[in-house]
C-alpha cells in the first residue's frame, strides 16, 4: 500500500518541538526535525498515544461530523458501549439512545448488540483445532495495525473474525434497507466511536476490501449536544437492548468474560500490549487460549477521544452493567445464546500482509551497506535513548542517518565532542601566528644561535 489514510494529524503551529510523543509512541512513528513533529506513515497505527500526551495539543484525531450525514436518505448511529459510561446512571441507555434520535438519527443500533453476537462465534472459533495460539483479540484496530507493522509473524494468530461494529453495521444496514426499501448505498451507518484507530478503520479496513461501516464520529464530539438533548429524549425506543455481557466489552476484560475462556491474557495500554506480543513472538506464552488486546488503558473507555475520567467511566460502566444483570434475574431473562452465521454474513477474514516500515533501499547491497552503517553508527551513539536529537532512541537515530534523514551531530552528545574537539583545535591555532608576526619565534631561534656561540667558545 503506498497511500495511508490516518485520522490522528499533526497541527504543526501548535508543536512545540518536544519529545513528549516520540517517546511514547509504540511503532516510532514521530521524529522532531525542523523543531516540529513529523509522522511516518507506514509506522502509524493511530493508537493515538500522541493525543493524549501532547501537551500542546498539537496532535488531533479526524472524524466526521453531523454534515456528513446530509449525504444519505437515511441515517443509523452505532454508540460503542463507551458512550454509555460517559454520562451519569440517571440517564438510562434507552434514554441516550433516544437522545441520539432526538439529534438527528432515523435509527440506533447499538454495538454491544454485535459484541453479544461475536462472542458467541469466537467462543466456537476457539473450540477449533486448526487454529494458531495463543489466539489473539482483533476488536482493537490499533492492536492489529500493531501486529502488522510490529510482529508480523504473529498475523496468523489474529482471530479472523469481524469486530463487532462491523458486524453491528452489517446487520442494521441489512434492517434499514429492508425497512425503508432503499438501496445499501443510500443508507449511512455511523459508529460513535471513542477512538482515532476505528475511523482508520472505517477508511481503510484490514480483513476485508470495504466496511460495513459509512464514517465514525468522535464521542467528545458528539457530547456536548448529546448531553443538551437528553432531558427531552424519549425514555423508550424500539431497540433490541443489549444484555450486559455485550456492554461490558468496553472494559478491559469484559471481552474475555463474554467469550468465557479460562486459560487467557487480558492486556491493555498500548505499550504493554507491545511488551506482550514480543512474548508471544519468542514463544513464551504459547500455553495460553487467548489474548485480549486493547490499545487504550483500562479498555475502549480510556480512549482519546473519550470525554470522562477513565476510573468514573469504568465504575459507572459496572455500575450499568450490574443493574442490567439484576433485571435480567429478576424478569428470568437470558443473554444471547446463539446465532446464525448465514444470517449474519460472517466470512473469514482475507490475509493480512505485513507493512514494510523499513526498507532500507531497493537494492539489496545499498540495503546491506545500511545495515553496517546502522551498526557502526550506534556503536559511536552514547545509548542513553534520551530523544534529544528528536527520534526516539539512538537505534533509531542510527538509522535515520543512514536513511540520510539525520545526522550524527543531531544527538547533543556527540556535538558537544564535536564543539570541544573544535574549541581546542581553535586555541591551538590562535596560539599560532604567521611567521612574519611571530617575533617569539625570531627570539627563539636568535638565542638558539646565540647558545651554540657560546658553546663553541667554551670548548675553544
Amino acid at each position: 500500500m503506498d497511500e495511508y489514510f490516518h485520522s490522528v494529524r499533526l497541527i504543526a503551529n501548535r508543536c512545540k518541538g518536544c519529545v513528549s510523543c516520540t517517546k511514547r509512541c509504540p511503532t516510532e512513528a514521530i521524529r522532531i526535525r525542523g523543531g516540529k513533529a513529523h509522522i511516518i506513515e507506514s509506522r502509524c497505527i493511530d493508537c493515538g498515544e500522541c493525543i493524549r500526551h501532547c501537551s500542546s495539543h498539537a496532535k488531533t484525531a479526524i472524524t466526521d461530523s453531523f454534515v456528513d450525514l446530509e449525504r444519505y436518505k437515511i441515517n443509523i448511529a452505532l454508540p460503542a458501549p463507551t458512550l454509555y459510561a460517559q454520562f451519569p446512571l440517571e440517564f438510562s441507555i434507552e434514554t441516550i439512545l433516544g437522545g441520539l434520535l432526538k439529534l438527528g438519527f432515523d435509527e440506533v443500533c447499538e454495538v454491544a448488540r454485535g459484541a453479544e453476537l461475536v462472542s458467541l462465534i469466537i467462543k466456537d472459533y476457539l473450540n477449533r483445532k486448526d487454529i494458531k495460539r495463543p489466539a489473539i483479540s482483533t476488536a482493537c484496530p490499533a492492536v492489529v495495525r500493531l501486529i502488522q507493522v510490529k510482529f508480523p509473524e504473529l498475523i496468523e494468530n489474529l482471530v479472523t473474525i469481524d469486530a463487532p461494529v462491523e458486524v453491528a453495521a452489517r446487520v442494521a444496514r441489512a434492517e434499514c434497507t429492508r425497512k425503508y426499501h432503499l438501496n445499501a448505498d443510500e443508507v449511512g451507518v455511523w459508529f460513535i466511536t471513542p477512538c482515532p484507530a476505528k475511523m482508520t478503520a472505517c477508511k481503510q479496513p484490514l480483513g476485508c476490501e470495504k466496511s460495513n461501516i459509512t464514517g465514525a464520529i468522535a464521542i467528545s464530539q458528539i457530547y456536548g449536544d448529546l448531553l443538551k438533548a437528553l432531558p427531552h429524549a424519549d425514555k423508550k425506543t424500539n431497540c433490541n437492548l443489549a444484555s450486559w455481557v455485550g456492554i461490558g466489552w468496553a472494559i478491559a476484560g469484559g471481552e474475555t468474560s463474554a467469550v468465557e475462556v479460562d486459560n487467557k491474557l487480558v492486556v491493555h495500554e498500548i505499550n504493554n500490549v507491545s511488551n506482550v506480543l514480543e512474548q508471544v513472538a519468542i514463544g513464551k506464552l504459547n500455553d495460553i487460549d487467548y489474548i485480549e488486546t486493547l490499545a487504550c488503558a483500562g479498555g475502549c473507555i480510556g480512549g482519546p477521544l473519550t470525554v470522562e475520567n477513565r476510573f468514573v467511566a469504568e465504575t459507572r460502566m459496572k455500575q450499568r452493567m450490574q443493574k442490567i444483570k439484576d433485571e435480567y434475574q429478576v424478569l428470568g431473562k437470558r443473554p444471547l445464546m446463539e446465532y446464525q452465521k448465514e444470517k449474519l454474513g460472517i466470512k473469514e477474514w482475507q490475509a493480512i500482509e505485513p507493512r514494510p516500515i523499513m526498507l532500507l533501499d531497493e537494492d539489496i547491497l545499498k540495503a546491506m551497506n545500511k545495515v553496517e552503517l546502522i551498526e557502526k553508527t550506534l556503536e559511536s551513539l552514547p545509548g542513553l535513548d534520551c530523544g534529544s536529537c528528536g527520534s526516539p532512541n539512538c537505534r533509531a537515530l542510527a538509522e535515520d542517518i543512514a536513511q540520510g534523514r539525520a545526522t550524527e551531530t543531531d544527538c547533543l552528545f556527540k556535538l558537544r565532542e564535536r564543539v570541544r574537539d573544535l574549541a581546542q583545535e581553535m586555541m591551538g591555532l590562535a596560539e599560532k601566528l604567521p611567521p612574519p608576526l611571530d617575533k617569539d619565534s625570531e627570539e627563539s631561534e636568535e638565542s638558539e644561535e646565540s647558545g651554540k656561540k657560546e658553546e663553541c667558545e667554551v670548548c675553544g
